[in-house]
């Protein structure tokens, strides 16, 4: 769910999403996103905020927060406080950050591709040390922490799971290392080419070969991370019928993808969709998968 509305209508929409059934539900974390730069956009943080007091069983999470605009230590300070508001049901969604508003926004340069990751690398394990530890200093390249402090630390322990988007080597590595969830929104060198579900799977699948790579690398059985998929950008989340939608589900789940996640319908592109269908869709899946 895009964090575009207003608290009128979002108060209403966050109990429904869990009527609905889902696991999980998410929302975008930046300044500003693309084609809705100049529309509707509230903060993630307090958006989730929200969503934790009016719901009580749906983990709910950032999908992607990024180093572009935030810094370690008080969006760990946010993160324990959202943990809190859940009662444990915050998963924080990370990935590296591209190029576009938020990249430059406070004024900053672009960073190269090999900056972005460096920085991607020492972002996750700050954040993962401040949930972890009462107390801690740290000394990087791009963060610093003096004494940092995040009592009363997380609900959830050690920490809030983390779900690291990543499909380049040092990203999966650093999934492998820290994450409990490994995301994904497809070929990246593809662009927005929206890739149908035999073909999109075929892809995610050849990534989860060198996510397995990476796993075994550092020591881990790579059955013990999650592996979900964000259609939308790039991969078609089939929503066009019932029948289509099991299909796609269906592929990505026999190709070792754990999560499916959806865009909740938009009046217009991007994700653009009618309400009514998409809930008769999901619902209709839920009693055909049901046991």
């Amino acid at each position: 769910m895009l964090p575009e509305f207003r608290w009128s209508n979002a108060r209403a929409l966050w109990p429904r999403v869990e009527e609905l059934g889902f696991d999980h539900a998410w929302t975008y974390d930046h300044l500003a996103w693309r084609s809705l730069r100049d529309a509707t956009w509230f903060g993630a943080v307090p958006f989730l905020a929200a969503a934790a007091v009016v719901t009580e069983r749906i983990r709910l999470g950032t999908l992607v927060a990024s180093p572009n605009f935030r810094h370690p230590v008080p969006f760990a300070r946010e993160l324990v406080t959202l943990d809190d508001l859940s009662g444990g049901r915050i998963t924080l969604g990370v990935g590296a950050g591209a190029d576009g508003w938020d990249a430059v926004m406070l004024g900053q340069d672009p960073s190269s591709s090999a900056e972005r990751a460096e920085r991607f690398g020492e972002f996750v394990e700050l954040l993962d040390r401040l949930l972890r530890e009462p107390e801690i200093s740290y000394e990087g390249r791009f963060y610093s922490a003096r004494e940092a402090r995040t009592y009363p630390g997380c609900v959830q322990r050690p920490r809030v799971p983390f779900a690291v988007a990543a499909t380049g080597r040092r990203g999966m590595r650093l999934a492998a290392t820290h994450g409990q969830i490994w995301v994904t929104t497809g070929d990246l060198a593809a662009g927005d080419v929206l890739l149908g579900a035999e073909e999109g799977a075929r892809v995610v699948r050849e990534q989860m070969t060198r996510l397995d790579e990476a796993c075994a690398a550092v020591g881990r059985d790579p059955a013990s991370i999650d592996r979900l998929v964000l259609s939308g950008p790039r991969l078609d989340p089939g929503l066009s019928s019932l029948d289509a939608f099991d299909n796609t589900v269906g592929r990505y789940a026999e190709a070792g993808v754990t999560d499916f996640v959806v865009h909740w319908p938009r009046d217009d592109e991007p994700y653009a969709g009618d309400r009514a269908t998409f809930e008769r869709i999901v619902t209709e899946f839920a009693s055909r998968r049901a046991p």
